[in-house]
């Protein structure tokens, strides 16, 4: 854990970037990746390549007092490299909206900052009493984050939850990622999970027609998906599932944590009952 009220911030991780640039604006920031693209204006701030493998010689160079990394975004192997030559690094992982709350509550206390707007707009939304999204039901929701091969995401992750506080199920509930990698297309082959990141399954679209989603999101990030690629799927989809909506979805909506988080749900909200039956 960093000492509290850093001045010369290096943040690995988009969200916290944007989080950081919010709470005590981009002066303080010295260095971030490539993908640290909001607010804007941060494109004035040197970047150390990207997320998972960062230039390490070039961010000791940069001289922070501070790294924000994030444990799924980026190698350990960078980040025990930034330890090793004296950098306090805080390391986040927020899997729920609950977590974002708590992150932005941590970062405060490391820039001496004010986060209590943005802790508040969490309580808010957090606060809400749970609502379907549907005037009828939570519609099964199923988020694709890649393709060749199509790939989802299970409950445990940061945008599944936000998708239950927005009033939605996960279509892919309960389906971890099997290993070997053949395992997610082959139920019969055997599961080796040991020390691996499970929550996002591979999948073939005869199980995603199988899981009945009545929406399909297709977000900007990690893959970019376009107009395209949402007329294709629901041309495929549709003999099996008529009624299925494939709609495209801000990336940033569903994967930052931090400040965007409480906006996101309702955004996120208002776009699910927009495809309502």
């Amino acid at each position: 854990m960093a000492a509290t009220s850093a001045h010369r911030i290096l943040s690995l991780v988009p969200s916290e970037t944007e989080s950081v640039a919010r709470l005590v604006g981009l002066a303080r920031l010295v260095g971030r990746t490539d993908y640290c693209v909001e607010p804007p204006g941060i494109e004035a701030v040197p970047s150390v390549g990207g997320t998972k493998r960062c230039e390490v010689e070039r961010a000791i160079a940069l001289r922070p007092d501070l790294v924000l990394a994030n444990r799924e975004e980026n190698g350990p192997r960078d980040v025990e490299a930034l330890e090793r030559a004296g950098i306090p690094v805080h390391v986040s992982f927020p899997c729920s909206l609950a977590g974002s709350r708590a992150y932005l509550a941590e970062l405060a206390a490391l820039l001496g900052a004010d986060a209590s707007v943005a802790v508040a707009e969490h309580d808010a939304v957090l606060a809400a009493a749970p609502e379907p999204a549907w005037p009828d039901r939570a519609p099964r929701v199923a988020v694709v984050i890649w393709k060749e091969p199509w790939m989802s995401l299970d409950e445990r992750t940061f945008a599944s939850d936000l998708l239950a506080v927005a009033g939605a199920a996960n279509a892919f509930d309960g389906r971890a990622r099997r290993y070997p990698l053949a395992a997610d297309l082959d139920r019969s082959a055997p599961a080796r999970t040991t020390e691996r990141d499970t929550r996002y399954p591979r999948f073939a679209l005869a199980e995603l027609i199988e899981r009945a989603p009545d929406v399909v999101l297709l977000p900007d990030e990690p893959y970019a998906f376009g107009e395209d690629d949402a007329a294709a799927l629901e041309a495929t989809l549709r003999p099996d599932l008529p009624g299925v909506r494939v709609a495209l979805t801000s990336g940033k909506d569903l994967f930052w944590y931090g400040v965007r988080a409480a906006g996101a749900v309702r955004r996120l909200r208002a776009q699910l009952a927009a495809l309502a039956p």
